[in-house]
């Protein structure tokens, strides 16, 4: 928890443990209640019994984990999922001891209900939700000034309760000095574009957009070039452009980077095609295997298991077929190349940590090609730890890079395609221009 900076959880995990083992033992000073006689000759305990230790620990430290399930995970059916999961454990721990003769019932309840107090007394005395990270720092210089006025873009489905989170956004703008929001919904019509739009003409001096990374790219597409900031609070499955930022996946810290943050010019990417319209993106674009990765994702197991259903559509799409394209960077000859997907990068990182592009930089003005051949179903095993370890590849080898501003990329038969995670529908060509410095976001300070 210190090194995810969760550090009062930290904090409080520390001192509830502490508490919970300097009082079970000082009860059983107090109690000194032995041992039942029916233990099990497998290594006898002739230590005091009450409290039961093994159920006062394992039952402070099931809390703590639920304390933080309840914080950081958003999805109701898996916080459900961990509890009832806990709960077996401490059930478990308990049976363990009666079944080995170690404690009577008694100890067992006496543990439990010390545990659980002394958690229940932690959160009570110490709130383990972090304070603002800016709650110390000097105030940062205006270039022009502010009204305050706060427009917030939401995509309702991404929130849990939309009440709630309404309260807090509220509660933690009027703390940090700017007005009340005003609220702006997005719709299946519009997923983020109009209601950008809007809060610039009513004046925004502020936008935060709370949702997947779709809307964040039409929110963002939308207010690039008007000096607006967009604060980025991620509720979605892949929330890529967050985590390349260094904006925490939890919801309250989020909100209080874009509110508090600090704001930085990046970069965007103009795209155009056949068979689509002039549009943007902000993270990667891909033809190839990672496009049907993104087109065989099953929506309602998506919704239940999140970044997990990408898992199972990216193991069907393994042996997606070899593509011939051709690339061209900066107006330069087009080259001849065999891949199973092609990567255009305006950032370096994909989920878990998985460092696909390692000198990309979403403020360099340049954009990071890379294609992937493994020729068999088990070469992707030796081509992600090449990946991974970042080792060079040579002549020959199944990764190729390119970097440039601008980057061309034809395919010599229709094949999938994905913008941000969102797929645009099969085609050959995609055409990319990196914007340099287009759109201003918030980012810790």
């Amino acid at each position: 928890m210190y090194a995810k900076h969760h550090r009062r959880a930290g904090t409080l995990i520390l001192a509830v443990m502490t508490a919970t083992i300097a009082l079970t033992q000082g009860v059983k000073l107090l109690v000194g209640r032995d041992r039942p006689l029916w233990q099990s000759d497998l290594g006898l305990l002739d230590s005091r019994a009450f409290p039961s230790g093994h159920a006062s620990q394992v039952t402070a430290l099931a809390g703590l984990a639920l304390v933080l399930v309840v914080m950081l995970v958003r999805r109701a059916n898996i916080r459900q999922l961990i509890a009832a999961g806990l709960v077996a454990v401490v059930l478990l721990a308990c049976a363990d001891r009666i079944l080995l003769g170690r404690h009577y019932w008694t100890d067992l309840a006496g543990g439990v209900l010390l545990g659980a107090g002394l958690v229940l007394l932690g959160v009570a005395l110490y709130n383990p939700l972090p304070r603002s990270h800016a709650a110390k720092a000097l105030p940062l210089p205006q270039a022009i000034p502010s009204t305050n006025d706060l427009a917030v873009i939401l995509n309702p489905i991404k929130v849990e309760d939309v009440a709630q989170f309404q309260s807090i956004v509220n509660q933690m703008a009027l703390d940090s000095g700017w007005k009340e929001p005003r609220w702006y919904f997005t719709t299946v019509e519009d997923s983020g574009t109009g209601q950008a739009e809007q809060a610039s003409i009513d004046g925004a001096d502020l936008v935060i957009v709370c949702g997947g990374d779709g809307t964040v790219r039409e929110v963002c597409a939308e207010l690039a070039g008007t000096g607006i900031p967009v604060g980025i609070v991620p509720a979605g499955t892949g929330n890529l452009l967050a985590r390349n930022l260094d904006i925490p996946l939890f919801i309250r810290a989020a909100i209080d980077i874009a509110i508090n943050g600090q704001d930085r010019a990046i970069d965007m990417v103009k795209a155009t095609g056949d068979g689509i319209e002039d549009t943007h993106f902000m993270v990667m674009a891909g033809m190839g295997f990672d496009a049907a990765i993104m087109e065989g994702v099953n929506e309602e197991i998506k919704k239940k298991v999140g970044w997990l259903a990408y898992v199972l559509s990216a193991l069907k799409a393994l042996m997606f077929p070899t593509m011939k394209l051709e690339v061209s960077v900066d107006g330069g000859p087009f080259t001849k190349h065999r891949a199973r997907t092609c990567v255009v990068g305006n950032v370096g990182s994909l989920q878990g940590g998985m460092n696909l592009i390692p000198n990309a930089a979403i403020d360099d003005g340049q954009l990071d090609v890379v294609l992937l051949y493994p020729r068999r179903f088990l070469s992707w095993i030796p081509l992600v730890v090449r990946v991974l370890s970042r080792r060079e590849e040579r002549a020959g080898e199944s990764v190729a890079r390119f970097t440039g501003r601008t980057v061309v990329v034809r395919a010599s038969l229709e094949v999938p395609r994905q913008l941000d995670g969102d797929t645009i529908g099969p085609g050959k060509e995609l055409h990319m221009e990196c914007i340099h410095g287009r759109l201003l976001v918030r980012v810790p300070r």
